[in-house]
């Protein structure tokens, strides 16, 4: 079984994020590390080629300046290799565009099986894997709590705000995965040993046969035009309870229009 886990490289988020002042977007020239909420795919990815008896999970991804630090944590954790698209022209790709990249990197690989979080840390979009579905035109199914391999397809259950969805799928198919889905493996001594010789294969839009002109800002389908402050919390309003606070409370709920 082949499964291709698209993975985010990110700044760090416990470090102060910059934006860049000529376009007002997240400053990415520093070292990148794992998006948490694809852990949980690359961990899934080898618990499921493990279940199958055998494959190879290679990982997915689209940073600039040939980062690979957050690619070598996954590799570490035993993911096999690894495909990286970086390249300067896709500086600005809004995602729809990152969507036609990591399609076309991923078909490349020609797997059974495409993980990827249901949002990244930095971005918050939550569509780009089923973007990468429609352009793969792959079926999707979206924020699996899990996942098991059928004779019939995967079997799936599919979280929702009421409980979960029983869902049935053909391979290959492009499943995005919700956080804590299971516990990602702490990469070992040896894993990150060994991660530093496993093949990273480094490629360009060119290499995908896509043009300059369908990436970055020139293919872009959103603009960035201004960012401002976050407004200063105020202070809350507090009611001292004598015996008929919870008036107050629902006078205050009442005039907020919650009830």
């Amino acid at each position: 079984m082949k499964v291709a886990v698209c993975v985010k490289q990110i700044p760090d988020p416990a470090l102060p994020g910059e934006l860049d002042p000529t376009d007002n977007t997240l400053k990415r020239d520093g070292k990148l590390i794992l998006d948490e909420s694809d852990s949980y795919g690359v961990e899934l990815a080898l618990q499921l080629v493990e279940a199958a008896g055998g494959g190879s999970v290679t990982l997915v991804s689209m940073a600039p300046n040939n980062e690979v630090s957050g690619l070598r944590t996954a590799l570490a954790m035993g993911a096999d290799d690894a495909v990286l698209i970086s390249d300067d022209a896709l500086s600005g790709t809004d995602a729809l565009g990152t969507a036609k990249v990591l399609a076309a990197a991923i078909g490349r690989v020609e797997p059974d099986l495409v993980l990827a979080g249901v949002e990244s840390s930095d971005g918050y979009t939550g569509t780009v894997p089923e973007q990468i579905a429609a352009v793969m035109g792959l079926p999707s199914v979206g924020f699996a709590k899990k996942i098991e391999i059928g004779d019939d397809g995967l079997h799936i259950e599919r979280q929702t705000e009421l409980g979960y969805d029983d869902v049935v799928c053909p391979m290959p198919a492009v499943v995005s995965v919700t956080a804590g889905v299971v516990e990602p493996r702490y990469p070992s001594f040896k894993g990150i040993m060994a991660a530093k010789k496993k093949p990273v294969d480094q490629v360009t839009i060119a290499d995908l046969g896509i043009s300059a002109d369908q990436v970055g800002w020139a293919g872009a389908r959103q603009e960035i035009v201004s960012v401002t402050e976050a407004e200063a919390r105020e202070a809350g309003e507090v009611i001292e309870d004598d015996g008929e606070g919870y008036q107050r409370i629902v006078a205050f709920l009442e005039e907020l229009k919650v009830i």
